[in-house]
């Protein structure tokens, strides 16, 4: 089995939007377009659904399939795989497209490392994906917190693999370094979308901060893969998205995923376009000729879709790779 996460991508209602982000309040309503039948996926009703939502429960465990209202929740949690999201259900930032709450988040659970561990140990997974809100309050950003929980998980469950995907780290000296020494097999981190938008929809973020982040993880190990992933259907162009192609490759990024962004409540950025499966296929096939180890491009592809599956197709890439170097 394998734990997965699918994050800021929801498709969550008007109401619990409102709620949810009281800071986009003053932001006029953009209208929830009607779903393609490509795109729509059935209401989670298998009992292992509701046995793995307990699960997390039990462990008092946050997961980012509810608090990113992840369209994938019904088939992974019926497979029993659950994701756990580390440093709490509250960011500090405020992203036009992301479901996640922003405010003022809690001081950080000490035992959350060991929870988290005992949880994938109970599970038996051989692939961990582990994820956080932007904790911009801390002095580390967090990083810290999440050596912790890497550690704390290859003592739990050696033979488990574990990918991490962290926030950028902004202004946080020294923090990557500390996240790249407790060693990850995998170090995501998202551009999320073309570096246009940036100011509207990632406003807390900077594209060659985010995009310098993963060159030095390279720089720092290169054994670790490293991934990134970015939304479409946000009003970008296909020459910018292949820009951004560019952009990863340069800083010999291993894995992308491409999937389509949906619209978590009327305050959040509008869908300019629902993107046809026939244009993620050519993505897919425009990356991979780019010189991607692995490339995810489909409609409901979120970061960590399928991660272990994944994991085994990237160590066979590499490994092809260097047979034929």
């Amino acid at each position: 089995m394998a734990t997965r996460i699918e994050i800021r991508h929801g498709s969550g209602s008007p109401a619990a939007g409102a709620a949810r982000h009281p800071e986009k309040a003053h932001r006029p309503d953009n209208p929830i377009q009607r779903k393609p039948a490509w795109i729509r996926v059935k209401a989670p009703t298998h009992p292992i659904y509701h046995e793995t939502r307990e699960l997390m429960r039990s462990n008092k465990l946050v997961t980012v399939c509810e608090e990113a209202a992840c369209p994938n929740i019904g088939e992974c949690w019926s497979q029993r795989h659950a994701t756990m999201m580390i440093m709490g259900e509250i960011c500090t930032r405020a992203c036009s497209f992301c479901n996640v709450t922003t405010g003022l988040p809690k001081a950080l659970d000490g035992d959350e490392p060991n929870r988290v561990a005992d949880a994938v140990a109970k599970l038996g997974l051989r692939h961990v994906v582990i994820t956080s809100v932007d904790r911009d309050d801390l002095k580390d950003g967090g990083a810290e917190h999440f050596a912790q929980v890497i550690r704390a998980t290859r003592a739990a469950a050696p033979e488990t693999t574990i990918e991490i995907l962290t926030p950028d780290f902004l202004r946080k000296d020294g923090a990557l370094e500390v996240v790249v020494a407790a060693r990850p097999d995998v170090f995501n981190h998202n551009l999320e979308t073309v570096p246009r938008l940036y100011p509207t929809i990632r406003p807390g973020a900077r594209y060659f901060h985010s995009l310098r982040l993963l060159d030095q993880v390279k720089q720092l190990d290169p054994t670790i893969f490293t991934k990134s992933g970015i939304m479409v259907g946000l009003g970008e162009e296909k020459m910018e998205v292949q820009q951004v192609m560019d952009d990863l490759r340069s800083a010999d990024v291993d894995f992308l995923t491409i999937g389509q962004y949906l619209q978590p409540s009327v305050k959040h950025a509008a869908v300019a376009r629902f993107v046809e499966p026939g244009e993620f296929d050519d993505y897919a096939a425009t990356a991979r000729g780019k010189g991607f180890l692995l490339v995810s491009s489909t409609p409901l592809t979120r970061s960590s879709y399928h991660a272990d599956r994944d994991f085994a197709a990237l160590k066979a890439a590499r490994l092809e790779r260097l047979g034929r170097a």
